[in-house]
């Protein structure tokens, strides 16, 4: 790698030309990946990309009327100072406050470059240049830290929490939701039939296991099978599968571990109190983020789950 000290004026306007284009690509990856659920957002990326590339334009200009249009190939990673930027430009679907500190760090390093680099320079328009655009990268930084109070004095901000919000539902909540339910009440049969056929906690332990684990792995296929997102907004589907699939183990486990208690009696009881535990953060969930009254979702719950348990019981019996 190269100090900045020994680069040449040529490399430096190189190296200039590089950042340029690079902060502009970067920011039209972020505009591209906000703009479905932050448009307002996207639009100032793209305006400071465009800035980014008039800048660009002007370096080049410069650049061919000082030394010829051969242009060094010398990049930040050629250069010692630099600070290592994570691709999270690459990521989908992209965070907004992410995004948004990303955007100050890019303005501020570039900001430092070009004051550094206009000290260091002798020529008079290569420094006059690099000065100006110093100021504007300012200017740049200053609009990316007042992003977030400039939105919510125009009332975007509140439209992008309700997006992220939405967002949160479809891609966590619901699956997640689905899940719990699923595994807390199919689970319930199979593991209080073996509970009451068996009278045996450690058989019964096992059956609950099984059962859970197999409802997680075939909840998480098709959660992750049944929609790749693209249309519905919901999110990387294995993203999905993954939160369905675990939530629906933890949904079976919750009221299979009970029967780790040697005495069966016992046993039944804890577990018993755990589905009743369940079933209410079920109702509560349900309320909370679903906008389901709470009266009603304590009831469609609880009958669900009461069902399955006596059929439970029943077979087991039998």
């Amino acid at each position: 790698m190269r100090t900045f000290q020994s680069l040449s004026e040529q490399e430096i306007l190189a190296l200039a030309i590089s950042l340029e284009e690079e902060d502009a690509r970067i920011y039209g990856d972020f505009a591209e990946g906000l703009k479905a659920d932050y448009l307002a957002t996207a639009v100032i990326l793209n305006q400071m990309r465009a800035e980014e590339d008039g800048h660009r334009h002007r370096l080049i200009e410069l650049h061919r009327q000082k030394f010829g249009d051969h242009i060094p190939l010398i990049r930040r990673q050629d250069v010692k100072g630099f600070v290592n930027r994570k691709p999270i430009w690459l990521v989908r679907p992209l965070g907004l406050s992410a995004v948004r500190k990303e955007t100050e760090l890019m303005e501020l390093e570039t900001r430092r470059f070009y004051e550094t680099a206009a000290r260091k320079t002798t020529d008079a328009g290569i420094r006059q240049l690099l000065g100006d655009l110093a100021e504007e990268e300012r200017k740049h930084s200053s609009l990316a830290e007042e992003l977030d109070s400039a939105q919510r004095s125009s009332g975007v901000a509140e439209d992008e929490a309700a997006a992220r919000k939405r967002l949160f539902m479809l891609q966590v909540i619901q699956p997640g939701l689905a899940g719990l339910m699923d595994g807390s009440v199919s689970t319930l049969a199979p593991l209080f039939a073996a509970a009451f056929a068996t009278r045996d906690s450690w058989q019964t332990f096992l059956v609950g296991l099984a059962a859970s684990l197999g409802a997680g792995i075939s909840m998480g296929f098709a959660e992750a099978l049944s929609d790749d997102g693209s249309l519905t907004g919901r999110g990387r589907p294995w993203t999905r599968g993954f939160v369905c699939g675990l939530m629906t183990t933890l949904g079976g486990l919750g009221h299979t571990l009970p029967y780790l208690i040697p005495q069966y009696r016992t046993a039944t009881a804890v577990a018993g109190g755990v589905v009743l535990v369940e079933l209410a953060v079920i109702s509560w969930i349900r309320h909370k983020f679903m906008d389901t009254p709470l009266a009603s979702a304590v009831f469609q719950v609880l009958i669900g789950g009461l069902l399955v348990f006596l059929t439970g019981i029943l077979i087991g019996n039998s």
